[in-house]
């Protein structure tokens, strides 16, 4: 499976686009777009699925300040059960 990042500015904020499915073969390329710029905008309407490694990366964004738009219900529900497990 495919995942595609794209990077883009707007109003001089860093906008990171992901579509498909995230993976620990991206998770590098994610991490390099997000720091491009504080506090990124990130558009995941077309994030369909990602691994546990994506799924922690999408974490440790989110706690560094970026902001996700479009993000699906059970991924929101996947990212929020990883923080209730690293918790206890």
């Amino acid at each position: 499976m495919w995942c595609r990042i794209q990077l883009r500015r707007e109003n001089g904020r860093v906008v990171v686009h992901l579509a498909g499915h995230l993976s620990e073969a991206q998770v590098p390329e994610l991490l390099a777009s997000c720091a491009e710029g504080a506090n990124p905008l990130v558009e995941l309407d077309e994030l369909v699925s990602a691994d546990a490694v994506g799924l922690d990366a999408l974490q440790r964004v989110e706690q560094q300040g970026a902001q996700f738009v479009g993000l699906l219900e059970y991924l929101r529900f996947e990212l929020d059960a990883l923080r209730r497990k690293q918790r206890t």
